[in-house]
Order: structure tokens, then sequence, then C-alpha cells
């Protein structure tokens, strides 16, 4: 189907199943390639969500369905506790920090390439695999994650702070193939899921309405005011928690001209919003920095990276700054929406250098 990866004889593999396609079709490709593979579920979210959602009963269904199907041991694992902690917790957080943070890279970072990984130490699982558009190389030694085939549904921008552990001991099978292929493979594999629609939704928020979760689950977001460039107020905004930079749609103001919403300032409680234009920028700082090829920036260096999955790499020269734990970002050409609680992503051509947090 793909190609062979090298492996040891019988090594022991556990693969994250969410009930999709690529999960699945991840597990048949590293079976065929002997693997010895073990189907684990997730369970993060037990509250409201849709029946496509990753930890929905469908999904569970759908990921025992391919288990059988595929003849490989499946288990449910419950990691309620730590998607709590380490995901639901700090979205929360920084909401209500004026930020807009991605949910989905905590749950890589200390989910499915942390606990899971250490799950699969305890039962002596060699690796964890999982259905990423991603590529894990190995050269004497030090691994390096790459772009993947399908430049059109790479992930490696959810994946920047992987650690050198964790990509030794991980799969992503799917690295060299297209989603069309994937769907492929699985029909003629007779799979169910070979046409499920991709998930959309973040799963414990599954009718995409961010705001109104954390006023359930943390309480309202107090009222204020929005300011304009001049610092002139110019209405009033329902709660801090209901914005993000660069937001145009939804603002519930009615100006004589497009605005957008160019900064949150915690402290003063406004939304700042400004015309077309003033949401360029060529220049970021972020904090939280992780590298993979090396452990510390120490000096400027060129390279490309992105602000958001769904937008291209840009050029850019990174600077160290705060003894090498953060960085400062100059583009050659200026950003639209720079979004402090999202992350930056550092590329040299098809390999990630990593990444940070932005802050500013």
């Amino acid at each position: 189907m793909v190609a062979r990866l090298a492996i040891t004889s019988m090594s022991k593999v556990i693969i994250g199943m969410s009930g999709g396609v690529d999960s699945s079709v991840a597990a048949a490709v590293l079976q065929e390639q002997g693997y010895d593979v073990i189907g684990v579920t997730m369970k993060l979210w037990s509250g409201e969500q849709t029946d496509a959602g990753c930890c929905s009963l469908s999904a569970v269904n759908d990921a025992r369905r391919v288990a059988d199907k595929l003849n490989i041991p499946y288990y449910v694992m419950n990691f309620e506790k730590d998607f709590n902690k380490y995901v639901i917790e700090n979205f929360i957080d920084e909401y209500k920090k004026g930020r807009t943070p991605n949910p989905c890279i905590a749950c890589n970072k200390y989910i499915k390439f942390d606990a899971l990984l250490e799950k699969a130490k305890a039962i002596g699982a060699d690796y964890v695999a999982t259905g990423h558009y991603a590529k894990i190389s190995n050269n004497n030694g030090i691994f390096s994650l790459e772009r993947a085939a399908d430049q059109k549904k790479d992930q490696t921008y959810f994946l920047y702070n992987m650690t050198q552990h964790q990509l030794a001991h991980t799969l992503m099978p799917l690295y060299n193939i297209t989603k069309d292929k994937t769907r492929e493979i699985a029909e003629k594999l007779g799979l169910l899921v070979a046409n499920k629609p991709d998930s959309q939704e973040i799963c414990f928020v599954p009718d995409g309405n961010y705001a109104r979760f954390i006023e359930r689950t943390a309480g309202k977001s107090p009222v204020g005011n929005f300011v304009d460039e001049a610092g002139n107020i110019v209405g009033q905004h329902k709660g801090i928690i209901h914005y993000t930079v660069g937001q145009r749609k939804g603002l519930g103001i009615a100006l004589n001209r497009p605005v957008y919403v160019t900064k949150i300032d915690t402290r003063t409680n406004t939304v700042i919003l400004g015309g077309e234009g003033m949401q360029l920028s060529d220049t970021l700082t972020a904090s939280n920095v992780s590298y993979i090829p090396f452990e510390k920036l120490d000096k400027s260096i060129k390279c490309t990276a992105k602000i958001r999955y769904n937008t291209k790499d840009a050029p850019c020269e990174i600077f160290p700054i705060d003894n090498g734990n953060a960085v400062k970002v100059v583009f050659d050409q200026p950003q639209r929406a720079i979004t402090p609680g999202q992350a930056v992503v550092f590329y040299q051509g098809k390999t990630v250098l990593g990444g940070g947090i932005i802050d500013a």
C-alpha cells in the first residue's frame, strides 16, 4: 500500500484510533508492514459532543469495528483527567487573557505523545502511532519532523513541539500518501469509515461556540468597551472571550466602515478596533519556544514561519531573546492578524525547526 519502514520483527505499536479514516488506514498500513498493532481510543472528554466527535460513542464503535476487521486488539483508555488539566483548563485560561489558543497543539504535546507514550511503555510497546500527515526521519539517531507528501493535508504545524524522545518512539505511516489515497485504501480493505467526513470541530466544543463553553464552565466574561484607533469609545462588547485578533464578523457593532479586532487589552477590559491595514504587522514575539534539530537558538537565522495552520509559511528571520527562551520574528512582508495564543512554527524547506506561542 505504501513504502515500508525499517522495523524490528513484530515491534509492538499502540495506534491511536479516533474512528476516522486516517487512523484506521494507519493501523492497516502498520499491520501490513509487520508490526504487532494494538488499537486504542483515547477517552478525553465525556461532556456534550456530536456523533462525529473523537470521544463519542459512534467514534468508539467505528474504531472497534475497524479493529475487528483488522483482527487487532482494541481498548478504550481514559485520559480525561490529563486532558482537563493540560488542554481544557489552558484553553479557558488563555481566552480569559484575551488570547486565542490552539487546543490540538496542547493535546498532541501532553496527551497523544506524552501520556499515551507512557501507557505504551507500561505495556511493553515500542511505539505509538497516529494518522497524522507528517514525516519522521532518522539521520544517525537525530530525528527530524518533515512535511507530508500531501501539502494540503500536512499537519506538521500541530506537531512542532515534539521532542527527540517522542519522535524516536512515534510512527506516522501516512506521510507519503494523499488523503484520496487513504480513502482508496480504506475502500479496498472494506472499512466502513472509508467515506466518513473529517471532523471539523474541537471535541469539547461541538457547536463551535467557544465563548458559550467557557461561560458555562468558568462564568460570564464582564462587558467592556470597544475602542477605536484614536482611543475613542465606539460601543460596548459582551466580554473579551467572544473576540479574537483579526475578527471582523460577529462584532455586534455598526460603524460606517469595515473594522477588525486589532488588540484585546485585558488590563482595561477593552477591545481595540482598527480599519483595513491595521491588522497587518511584520513582527511578532513568541515564548514557550522549542526546537527539534537543536536544543536552543543562539543566533538569528533566516527561515519561513506559519502563524496559523491554514496559511502558507512566509520568509522571515528569527532572533533569540530572553536568553533563547523566546524569539522575535521579523517577516519579509507584513502578515495579517498575528494572533496572541496561536502557534508560530518555523521551517527550513520541508523540515520543521520548531515553534512557540505568539505573545504579541
